[in-house]
């Protein structure tokens, strides 16, 4: 397929690693930050000529308005940047569009894994009522969003299992946290690639889950996979209804 870059930071240089081993092609990368020969400086019209689907890894400022002209322009889109909600306007590009969208903080097939396998133990350690969870991130020091995107949707999925929570709580308390809060705490230094840990602290034990990422490889080639699975589709989707569909046909 023909593919657009949105945005070619190291996220980008990595999707376009990812998608060129499963033989895709680069119809152009548009990043207004770049002095590179043959990077586009802005997402026009033309920029969408021969173009099957488009990733979008920029800012949180830029990405709502980026997604929505990709949509309207009839073009599928992958969108990883993290720090926004995709709101009505999305939606509403979508069915302009008549086209899908994949959405998600994270793109690594592991990673969304693991959302199932914190869902379960915060409901089972949840019912049981003796430990309390926590969430707990650390990336590079040039990261923009604090707390990641990865650790709200993990602190989301614990606190909708867990009948104890009814909030979350980021960045360091000025006062005792109520039993009701789930703690999320961040740390940003050096080239930490991403590190998330859902921790549940008991009287008598403790019991932590944890996910490491190696490099950004995981994310490039989760979002090439969705880039994929959403031709032909319509809407805006998750990551996780693309990892149930692969599953589902490797079962087969």
């Amino acid at each position: 397929m023909n593919y657009l870059l949105v945005g070619f930071g190291k996220m980008g240089n990595a999707v376009r690693e990812a998608a060129e081993r499963r033989g895709h092609t680069c119809r152009l990368a548009i990043d207004p930050a770049s002095d590179e020969n043959g990077i586009a400086r802005a997402l026009t019209p033309d920029a969408l000529t021969d173009v099957e689907v488009a990733f979008e890894f920029t800012e949180p400022a830029e990405a709502e308005r980026n997604v929505v002209a990709l949509l309207e322009a009839g073009v599928p889109a992958v969108c990883g940047t993290t720090g926004w909600t995709p709101g009505d306007r999305v939606d509403a590009a979508a069915r302009s569009g008549g086209v899908g969208a994949v959405i998600a903080p994270n793109f690594s097939v592991g990673m969304n894994l693991f959302y199932r396998v914190v869902e379960l133990t915060a409901r089972l350690l949840g019912a049981a009522g003796q430990h309390q969870p926590y969430v707990y991130e650390a990336h590079h020091r040039a990261k923009r969003d604090v707390p990641s995107g990865t650790a709200r949707k993990l602190a989301r999925i614990v606190v909708d299992a867990d009948p104890r929570l009814r909030e979350i709580g980021e960045g360091n308390p000025e006062q005792p946290m109520p039993d009701h809060v789930l703690h999320v705490a961040s740390i940003r230094a050096g080239t930490e690639p991403g590190t998330h840990v859902v921790g549940f602290d008991g009287e008598y034990d403790r019991i932590t889950l944890a996910h490491g990422a190696r490099s950004r490889t995981a994310f490039a080639l989760g979002a090439v996979l969705a880039a994929e699975w959403v031709r032909g589709k319509a809407g805006v989707h998750g990551f996780g209804e693309v990892l149930r569909d692969l599953l589902e046909r490797e079962s087969e």
